[in-house]
């Protein structure tokens, strides 16, 4: 495995665990991060997006696409941008910028390794 692929199998990982937390126990995370609890299905659906995602970029890594890395670095970082406008704009509490940081930072590994080749 590359160390683009290992970098994007780790974050595979991370999806699989936020995408379960989601569905599993949303209520816990959001009032982790001062967010309001809520019984509607948005958020685990959301969790199942993640999930999926999770399922895509683990099934990438084990067959090495190097292209659909390279499209995971601008996606991972349109987040952290998205989620800044979401922040500024008043849509969203400051605190989910830290997810935006967390999918920027392993953007900037898997760009690092791409790199490196």
């Amino acid at each position: 495995m590359s160390k683009a692929a290992r970098s994007v199998y780790v974050f595979s990982f991370y999806l699989f665990a936020l995408g379960i937390v989601l569905i599993a126990v949303p209520n816990l995370l959001l009032t982790t991060f001062g967010m309001e609890e809520t019984r509607e299905v948005w958020v685990r659906i959301v969790g199942m997006l993640v999930l999926i995602l999770g399922y895509y970029y683990n099934g990438a890594a084990r067959q090495g696409l190097t292209t659909f890395f390279r499209w995971t670095v601008h996606a991972r970082l349109a987040v952290l941008a998205f989620l800044i406008a979401f922040v500024a704009l008043g849509f969203a509490p400051p605190v989910l910028i830290v997810f935006g940081a967390i999918d920027a930072a392993a953007a900037g590994w898997t760009a690092a390794a791409l790199r490196a080749g």
